[in-house]
């Protein structure tokens, strides 16, 4: 490790520790998080089962970049090079339509020995698996309805894919020993404004009673249900509201999803977090970055992934809260996006441990929000940069911006030789 980085993290360590913050610990801390990486990202929410199928559901993935992974082979090669790159040991969040398998399987078929690859990969890695049914993109889906149709037989291919996701997640979490969280989302909702809002959300109520109804050990998995405020082709009514998740999740203790870009453009989900916190044993982030009518750019360190970790970081809140992000963009680099998302999630949660909260606590609570505003912004510009840089260098990856280089050098010799 060059000395200057040692010599800077020293000297960083000493302004933290006037103020009590343990900087070594906050390490131990920070690499004990798990981030769970989206495969999707990788090739533009293709998947392997249905290739061939155009997008629907109001997923839309703009840009044309070469090297998207064709194979799952390419796309586990591509993960592993953006994981060489990142801090930490964490985990894959794989679609059902990422079955690796040569067999012909429907998705209401689908059963572990069809994601048997990627479980050894996931064990030589060290890594974790979580999963989502696939309820889009489907010719049972085109008309924009799954789990909330009104045709019983459609209805029940998904409530059967679903069903099947939740073993298949089980058994991730039995083989690696780590939870796998199992997530369902779908796109279920109407362009204009409908005649029945209520009808729709009882046939989805009564499906996810159905899907749910075997118990599972929650070591092995957790379920998890995510809702959104509108979609392209849905945009006057959603099925699946965040009031509908936020009831059933509650009422049927599953964790509740919240997708940073599913919501109003001025609500954001930090807000939200010591609220739900009182009543649920378990939170799913999405960590997505929304921009107008498209919800999943690359995530930056902006002001609202600054605010979700300080919130998860000051109200004890990482230990009941899964992390997981979830933005494709096809306009860039993929293992970048994936770099450069995960590793601004890192160093938001490091800025945000890297807080005298206690100090401000009891500002707070004294009445003296002069000293609470004052320290919250100086603390905005020490040192945690310094920190930064040595966690990675202790962690064997690349500091600051050297990573670049070796994915441009990964693009050269792999992703441009793919074709399209």
């Amino acid at each position: 490790m060059p000395s200057v980085i040692e010599n800077s993290y020293e000297e960083a360590k000493k302004l933290y520790a006037a103020h009590g913050i343990d900087v070594d610990r906050v390490l131990e801390q920070l690499a004990a998080i798990k981030i769970s990486m989206h495969c999707w990202q990788g090739d533009d929410v293709r998947g392997f089962l249905n290739r061939d199928q155009d997008l629907t559901g109001g997923i839309s993935v703009t840009g044309n970049y070469p090297g998207a992974a064709r194979t799952p082979e390419e796309l586990r090669s591509d993960l592993e090079k953006a994981f060489s790159l990142i801090p930490g040991k964490h985990k894959v969040n794989l679609h059902a339509i990422y079955a690796d398998t040569e067999e012909k399987v429907e998705l209401d078929r689908i059963e572990p020995k069809h994601y048997e690859k990627w479980v050894e990969w996931a064990k030589v890695q060290g890594l974790g698996l979580d999963f989502n049914p696939t309820c889009f993109s489907h010719e049972k889906s085109s008309d924009g309805f799954t789990l909330s149709h009104s045709d019983p037989a459609i209805r029940q291919f998904w409530i059967d894919h679903c069903k099947a996701s939740r073993s298949i997640g089980a058994y991730f979490g039995e083989q690696l020993g780590q939870t796998c969280v199992t997530n369902i989302w779908i796109p279920d909702g109407f362009k204009d404004v409908p005649v029945d809002r209520l009808a729709p959300r009882r046939r989805l109520k009564s499906a996810l009673d159905e899907v749910f109804a075997e118990e599972l050990n929650p070591a092995h998995n957790l379920d998890a249900v995510e809702s959104k405020l509108f979609g392209l082709g849905s945009e006057a009514y959603v099925v699946g509201s965040h009031e509908f998740y936020m009831g059933y999740g509650l009422q049927n203790n599953k964790l509740i999803c919240l997708d940073a870009g599913h919501f109003h453009p001025t609500e954001v989900i930090s807000n939200k977090l010591s609220a739900l916190s009182l009543f649920v044993e378990g939170i799913l982030l999405h960590v997505s970055r929304p921009m107008r009518w498209d919800s999943d750019h690359v995530v930056t360190l902006d002001d609202e992934l600054l605010e979700i970790s300080k919130e998860l970081v000051q109200g004890d809140l990482l230990g009941k809260t899964h992390i997981g992000l979830d933005f494709f963009d096809a306009s860039i680099n993929r293992v970048a996006a994936w770099v450069i998302g995960t590793r601004n999630t890192l160093k938001a949660l490091l800025r945000a441990m890297l807080v005298p909260v206690e100090a401000l606590r009891q500002a707070e609570l004294a009445g003296d929000y002069t000293t609470r505003l004052a320290l919250t912004e100086e603390f905005k510009t020490y040192p945690f940069g310094a920190v930064w840089d040595y966690y990675c260098a202790k962690s064997g990856v690349p500091v600051r911006e050297d990573w670049l280089a070796e994915v441009k050098s990964y693009e050269r010799d792999v992703l441009l030789k793919r074709g399209v």
